[in-house]
């Protein structure tokens, strides 16, 4: 089938399928490039949606996979076990910090976040505490495309506002960047703390909210009014997480230990869906108990695939035996070099870095289409997207791709503040 007939059966993600274009077919990838069916070879800037940290087909979790594959691609969870998923449960309990020590593994980042916020609730639940069903969230937050997840994101702003009617109504606040906004948060926990469950935080980035980046010394702000007024804190690292910020988890910047923490993305080194949810003892002992129905009533069919298993071990054994934090932070020092020059351009509101993440945001909205169109033609796989284009392109980029994309991020934002798009 080609991809024109396929365009009458595929529904594309965040596309209006009227009018959008035929989609690029990719045949192949390598290292941080990918291959186009006409030929092109693009240098990918963003890592298949910031996933893919070790590159595409890295060696060693091919092997593991394939391996895997041979023995056993999946088993059920439900009343069996097995080696990859109990290794990578004591692995990530052993690399987070504090009691973060119960590991919850699902399918998606989305369904981390559902499961964090369905342990959150139930936790007051089966305490014997009721009427604690509302999780306070940050404007310009975004946790993921399911529904609980959805009612998180930003309400105003985030992609989620038409379903405004349809899904559970939280409290938002901003992030306590001053002095202001900290009373005023500490404010609303007050006033909502006999109804909230809980505090969802994306730590030192909001991604797909607008790559909008917080010191720690915030987050650190977040953790302590929420313990201040008896909440457990979730932290949402599925973006944050596995080097992308320049540690290996975005809270120890923060020098915290949320009560919940969630990973996806990174977590198989952009090799296949897989997803935690990390719970600190506290949060699962409100679990152990002898009555059935404490349990927390949630099991995706694929938890727990033994493949993504796989590729999660191997992509921990590169973190230990590679310098991913190294190289993303080398990463962020060229990002910060390179990208300079666009401070003062007409049409710029600012320039960020942090970590392997660098965001150029524009004082209004580009043309989206034009941007693509231009990034494309220079060879490299940009996806600007709202007002912002961004970089966070594989750990293992090699110097010289890193300067391409750079260099395109810089010609294409100059060309449309002189008129070019």
């Amino acid at each position: 089938m080609t991809p024109e007939s396929s365009r009458a059966h595929l529904w594309r993600p965040y596309t209006q399928m009227r009018l959008a274009a035929q989609p690029l077919e990719a045949v192949e990838t390598r290292g941080t490039r990918i291959v186009l069916a006409d030929g092109r070879e693009l240098v990918d800037g963003i890592a298949s949606w910031w996933t893919a940290v070790h590159g595409y087909n890295h060696p060693h979790i091919a092997r593991a996979v394939a391996d895997q594959l041979a023995r056993m691609p999946h088993v059920m969870f439900g009343g069996l076990t097995h080696a990859p998923a109990e290794r990578l449960a004591a692995r990530l309990a052993a690399l987070l910090p504090g009691d973060l020590d119960h590991v919850f593994l699902s399918d998606s980042g989305s369904v981390a976040v559902e499961v964090a916020l369905k342990m959150a609730v139930q936790m007051w639940l089966n305490r014997g505490v009721s009427g604690r069903t509302k999780v306070l969230a940050f404007r310009s937050g975004y946790h993921g495309d399911t529904m609980g997840a959805m009612s998180v994101c930003d309400p105003e702003e985030g992609m989620h506002r038409r379903f405004g009617a349809y899904l559970p109504g939280q409290i938002f606040c901003d992030l306590p960047c001053n002095r202001a906004e900290t009373a005023a948060l500490d404010a609303a926990l007050a006033a909502h703390r006999e109804t909230l469950a809980a505090v969802i935080v994306e730590p030192l980035v909001q991604g797909a909210g607008g790559m909008r980046m917080h010191p720690p010394e915030v987050l650190a702000t977040v953790a302590d009014l929420a313990r201040r007024h008896g909440l457990p804190l979730i932290a949402d690292e599925i973006f944050t997480g596995f080097g992308r910020t320049g540690s290996l988890f975005a809270c120890e910047q923060a020098g915290i230990v949320p009560d919940i923490l969630c990973l996806s993305k990174a977590l198989t080194g952009g090799t296949m869906a897989l997803a935690a949810t990390i719970a600190r003892t506290e949060v699962f002992d409100a679990f152990w108990s002898d009555d059935p129905a404490a349990a927390l009533m949630h099991g995706p069919t694929f938890m727990a695939n033994p493949l993504a298993c796989a590729a999660a071990n191997a992509s921990l054994d590169l973190f230990e035996t590679e310098p991913r934090l190294d190289q993303a932070r080398a990463i962020g020092r060229t990002l910060a070099d390179g990208l300079a020059r666009l401070r003062g351009v007409p049409g710029v509101a600012d320039v960020r870095v942090l970590g392997a993440i660098g965001a150029v945001q524009f004082a209004s909205a580009p043309d989206l289409a034009a941007l693509k169109a231009r990034f494309l033609g220079r060879g490299v796989w940009v996806r600007p997207f709202g007002d912002i284009v961004y970089l966070t392109p594989a750990l293992t980029i090699e110097p010289a791709d890193l300067d391409r994309l750079i260099d395109a991020v810089a010609a294409v934002v100059t060309e449309r503040a002189g008129g070019v798009s």
